[in-house]
């Protein structure tokens, strides 16, 4: 690897990086989701650290995450001869299946069938439980809109379920906050200025581990905004939203930064040719 791809690395990893919101957990979460999410998929200890660390996350700072994440029965560990490896548990796999065509679609996979339950004044706490649902998101301390089948145990909420619900600018606004429109700007704009080396593969450029960094990155950046509520339809965007367009960059970025694979005891080779 020449000079000025190290150097292309590491500005790369240091315009991704977002220091204010690394919560090293999380990030370990994203990694686990983008690499290792099938069954019999494990990654070395060795191999996580080399990962993780041009972030600026010391060792310490991972074998935490690592404790506290086996701790809420995300990851497992064992041992391999003298090393550590670390995969999924069920629950982990599920997790991060289920949130995985959210993340990698090219286009918003937005439903239409859209509804709003409404709580009496004061009873909003009777919401809580379908606002632990991905399909949800708050509306007010007494309204929700959803999407799906309605709930069962519904005789407490006035409901609201038709396929034209008018969408208001302050609903769109309120939907899509301040801070996540600017988290959003901001990953666009930064990714706007990723180029990959100019090489004819970018397996030539960099190598598996170096690969892994760039999309954990990308991946944990985009999770963090993709994930704040469910997929809502374009009717339901402010006109200020840059959503879409950091979408492709996103699905773009990822194609051209073709995920390495699993080796049987936990290390990264690079990912098979196109």
């Amino acid at each position: 690897m020449t000079d000025a791809q190290t150097s292309w690395f590491d500005t790369t990893v240091t315009a991704l990086s977002d220091p204010q919101n690394q919560r090293v957990w999380s990030i370990i979460v994203s990694l686990f989701g983008d690499l290792a999410q099938r069954d019999g998929d494990q990654i070395g200890g060795s191999a996580l650290t080399r990962i993780i660390t041009p972030m600026g996350i010391k060792p310490e700072a991972i074998r935490v995450a690592l404790h506290r994440l086996r701790k809420d029965g995300w990851i497992d560990s064992t041992r391999s001869g003298r090393a550590s490896v670390h995969f999924l548990t069920p629950m982990g796999r599920s997790q991060s299946a289920a949130v995985t065509p959210r993340i990698y679609a090219p286009t918003t996979l937005a439903p239409e069938d859209w509804h709003l339950l409404i709580a009496q004044d004061g009873q909003g706490g009777a919401l809580d439980a379908l606002l632990q649902q991905p399909n949800y998101v708050a509306v007010n301390r007494s309204t929700v809109l959803g999407h799906g089948p309605l709930p069962r145990e519904r005789d407490q909420f006035l409901v609201v379920d038709h396929p034209d619900l008018s969408v208001p600018d302050w609903l769109r606004q309120r939907l899509f906050p301040e801070d996540l429109k600017l988290a959003c700007a901001r990953l666009d704009s930064t990714l706007s200025g990723v180029k990959p080396p100019e090489t004819s593969r970018v397996s030539d450029a960099l190598d598996p581990t170096q690969i892994a960094t760039l999309r954990t990155l990308i991946v944990h950046r985009w999770r963090r905004v993709v994930l704040r509520h469910p997929d809502l339809p374009p009717r339901f965007h402010p006109n200020d939203w840059t959503g879409e367009h950091c979408r492709q960059r996103v699905a773009s970025l990822l194609q051209h930064l073709p995920r390495p694979r699993l080796s049987p005891n936990g290390e990264l080779t690079a990912a098979d040719d196109p």
